[in-house]
């Protein structure tokens, strides 16, 4: 079967770069492994689809770790204020919660996925579910796109196939594969957005207790390398919370995170502090002076009981080595990382299609000619928040708009 562009993934890239691809007489085909288009947009923002962050467009290109210089053409030529009129100008209004994040008013994924469906329709895109692409090739300055009961062979492809996060969504990497059949370099791949795994977990009792701008920092073979403040969420096995998963994608199995419960205070100044309180109030019980604090109770006597101090102990008793490790635990508590959170439990995924031979202003290939990626695929993963779907559709509209220009200028020809 003859096509102009050939799309694989349906997820939000696909979708978008297909809306944005198609014009009159084109023939836009996306196809599709899973029973039904968008399976992964549908569970974002736990069903209620995050799709965005508030705030000024060039500030984004900070949430996407070392990478964010290469979106920034993509981010600025389909900011998040054309994405909001996209949607808006279709009858689904947006609005922004207290930390910024923007969901669809309904907070429905599914009317959003609704949309891109329609608009597709809408512009004679043709989406074939069940299907799933089961290699690619180049010949003669074409491609041949081979699923398990059909060829279909088109002048442009366009790589939208997502990460190898959310495996149960069909995301299992296979664009990676695509990629590197047709001599596209791909990076080492590994969970982002990920939770950590701590081995051993004294806080397991206490799964659930969250913190607000917790300080935290990194060790690596006992030297720091990175300081982060964000939220921080006990869990069963280990640490979650955007500010964890915003931070793990610089984390290593091995390295060890160090917690700081006291806010914005630093070690000397509660140190400082703490030895005051102590000395003016001897006939008090450790744990009254912690209490001053704010720390969950649960979490106050665990803290007195990892610091080798009984609930009873008077401040009048309280000795300059309890003392101390009462401070260390309450401003560097450390916690080893066993491991992150396969891709089951990772939001996104680190790596994937080398940005160093795409071209940031279209997204096509620097090594072959016609191919296009858009989304998870490449080697970008971003912070909580919106910012990852952002760069899906801000991608997704780059490739398209890349396409259209080459087409336009006449480099392409109908197969």
């Amino acid at each position: 079967m003859q096509c102009d562009v050939v799309i694989i993934g349906a997820g939000p890239a696909g979708l978008f770069c297909a809306i944005h691809a198609a014009n009159t007489g084109s023939r836009v085909l996306v196809l599709e492994k899973n029973s039904q288009p968008g399976a992964k947009l549908l569970l974002a923002g736990s069903g209620q689809c995050n799709l965005t962050h508030d705030g000024e467009t060039r500030e984004f290109v900070t949430h996407y770790g070392g990478h964010g210089k290469f979106l920034k053409p993509a981010l600025m030529s389909f900011t998040n204020r054309d994405l909001v009129d996209f949607f808006g100008d279709r009858g689904l209004a947006m609005m922004t919660d207290e930390n910024g994040k923007m969901f669809p008013q309904t907070r429905q994924s599914a009317d959003v996925l609704a949309i891109l469906l329609a608009e597709c329709g809408n512009r004679g895109v043709t989406i074939r579910c069940s299907e799933p692409v089961q290699a690619v090739s180049r010949t003669d300055g074409a491609f041949t796109t081979t699923t398990g009961t059909k060829q279909y062979r088109s002048e442009t492809l366009v790589i939208t196939t997502g990460g190898a996060s959310y495996p149960k969504c069909g995301t299992t990497g296979d664009g990676y594969r695509f990629a590197a059949s047709l001599g596209q370099p791909v990076t080492e791949i590994a969970p982002a957005l990920a939770p950590l795994l701590i081995r051993p977990f004294p806080f397991a009792s206490l799964s659930g207790i969250s913190f607000t701008r917790m300080r935290f920092s990194v060790w690596r073979d006992g030297k720091k390398v990175a300081d982060h403040t964000g939220d921080v969420l006990f869990t069963h096995l280990g640490l979650s919370g955007p500010g964890i998963l915003d931070a793990s994608r610089a984390i290593r199995p091995g390295d060890v995170i160090r917690l700081s419960f006291v806010g914005a205070m630093r070690r000397e100044e509660f140190a400082d502090e703490l030895a005051k309180r102590a000395a003016e109030n001897s006939g008090w019980q450790v744990g009254t002076i912690l209490a001053k604090y704010p720390f969950p109770e649960r979490l106050n006597r665990k803290l007195l009981q990892l610091s080798g101090i009984p609930e009873e102990l008077k401040c009048a008793h309280f000795s300059a080595e309890k003392r101390n490790a009462l401070i260390a635990n309450c401003t560097e508590f450390p916690l080893a990382v066993a491991a992150l959170g396969d891709f089951s439990l990772a939001m996104v995924t680190r790596g994937g299609v080398a940005l160093d031979q795409v071209d940031p202003k279209t997204m096509e290939s620097k090594l072959v000619p016609g191919l296009f990626f858009a989304g998870e695929v490449l080697d970008i993963d971003g912070d909580t928040g919106g910012y990852n779907l952002q760069a899906a559709f801000s991608t997704g509209h780059c490739a398209a708009m890349g396409i259209r220009k080459r087409r336009d200028a006449g480099d392409y020809q109908l197969v």
